[in-house]
């Protein structure tokens, strides 16, 4: 009769063990991080803001943003923006939208705007873009700023990729 008590114990903790062991390997499966490409990932969010890098910044530009916001069924909205320390006599922001190409895993370049400024120490720009259902967009942007006798100063910012389904 102990031994039956025994062997029940044993097999309830070998049956314990195998479905622990069954557990923690289907949380290790799906604990996936989010696919980066060319520095953005892949994400399901409805908005995605990039800042230039606190590095980045020089004798004149402060910093530059860029940003994506799903908007409607087709459509998202982009900006970009690009600050200086001071008034300078030009800035600029150049913004590039991108559709992430599933194919060759790279990012394709779809519209691209900008906007340029003088005697002033902030630029912004923004517009609204139908795109196809489907895919993964990203922003980037480049942001200048010229400044007599001294070299122009150059930066970058990039959003996430968002998913427009």
């Amino acid at each position: 009769m102990i031994s039956k008590k025994i062997v029940s114990v044993i097999t309830s903790v070998m049956v314990f063990c195998c479905v622990a062991g069954v557990s923690l390997t289907n949380v290790k499966a799906d604990d996936s991080a989010p696919k980066s490409v060319d520095g953005s990932y892949l994400i399901s969010a409805d908005s995605s803001t990039g800042y230039t890098p606190n590095n980045e910044r020089g004798k004149h530009l402060m910093d530059g943003q860029c940003s994506i916001t799903k908007s409607g069924t087709k459509r998202i909205y982009t900006y970009g923006a690009t600050t200086a320390d001071h008034t300078v006599d030009a800035l600029a922001v150049i913004v590039y939208v991108d559709q992430y190409n599933e194919k060759d895993g790279k990012w394709d370049q779809i519209d691209a705007f900008s906007k340029k400024v003088e005697n002033d120490y902030y630029v912004a720009t923004s517009k609204s873009i139908q795109v196809d259902r489907g895919y993964y967009y990203r922003v980037h942007a480049s942001h200048i700023v010229r400044m007599a006798g001294s070299p122009d100063e150059e930066t970058f910012s990039y959003t996430d990729g968002i998913l427009v389904p």
